[in-house]
């Protein structure tokens, strides 16, 4: 699958949302392309540079996402709502004369459908407290605070992580490893 890349300094994954305001005349086209062939794009974390820089090195584990909303802000720029829809590899990656990245991508296998168990039960609460911040209450994500990959991915996408340990996150393909590690990152950040 050939499809556009938008290098951010944030992540998103399946069935997260994210908010983002284009402004470069790359990206506005991009849109316009996605919209008029009823495709999406691949959100994919920036390893260093800006989300501004003519060029950017990124990891090639991102998200395919969907748009699920856009309009006018009143700060003049375009607003766009994406959804993820799966975990990509990014194969070969190039860019184009107006800057855009591209990539041919491979969708990675689906994670196992997994329950929370009991050892983690701390983090679907640290989930439901997090989702009630007004930003995220109004991306109106559907949540299933039993399943493992909802936990996990959430949290990986909302906790104030480094981005190395974010993408590490990403990365993993079993959600109970996932809790596992974010079980340790949140004790780390409680005892400060």
């Amino acid at each position: 699958m050939n499809v556009p890349l938008f290098p951010l300094n944030s992540i998103v994954l399946p069935r997260g949302r994210i908010p983002l305001q284009l402004f470069e005349p790359r990206y506005i086209d991009m849109l316009t392309r996605c919209l008029k062939e009823d495709r999406g794009f691949v959100v994919v974390l920036l390893r260093d540079g800006n989300e501004t820089a003519s060029t950017a090195a990124f990891y090639d584990i991102g998200t395919y996402v969907r748009i699920t909303d856009f309009q006018q802000l009143e700060n003049g720029l375009l607003g766009i709502t994406v959804e993820g829809v799966a975990k990509v590899s990014v194969v070969r990656s190039w860019q184009q004369e107006d800057g855009l990245n591209i990539g041919d991508v491979e969708v990675l296998l689906d994670e196992a459908d997994s329950k929370v168990p009991g050892r983690f039960s701390e983090l679907p609460s640290v989930l439901r407290a997090l989702s009630q911040h007004p930003v995220i209450r109004d991306l109106e994500m559907e949540v299933d605070y039993e399943d493992a990959r909802h936990v996990g991915w959430r949290l990986t996408e909302l906790l104030p992580l480094d981005k190395q340990e974010k993408q590490r996150l990403v990365e993993l393909q079993d959600p109970l490893e996932r809790l596992s590690r974010l079980q340790e990152l949140l004790e780390a950040l409680e005892e400060g």
